[in-house]
């Protein structure tokens, strides 16, 4: 199961679990359809976790830096010729 959909979970739970015990069944259903709406609102939303985040970040600091050097190299290029 991945993070998010642990995610998702437990916070579908924690809402059910608001809903009155003597609501039973109900109860049950509203827990599916928390999870249901909660699944689908992520999925538009299209989030990525805070891993894959801080690896998108880190290659596009070491891109920076690449340009940087190259963009450097040009310039000393352009000087000579």
């Amino acid at each position: 199961m991945s993070e998010r959909q642990a995610w998702v979970d437990e916070v579908a739970e924690e809402l059910a679990g608001r809903v009155p015990a003597s609501l039973g069944v109900l109860r049950e259903d509203l827990g599916r359809n928390f999870r249901a709406v909660l699944q689908s609102a992520f999925a538009r939303l299209d989030l990525v976790t805070r891993e894959e985040f801080d690896v998108q970040r880190a290659v596009l600091a070491r891109l920076r830096t690449e340009l940087t050097e190259l963009e450097r190299q040009v310039a000393e290029l352009a000087l000579r010729g």
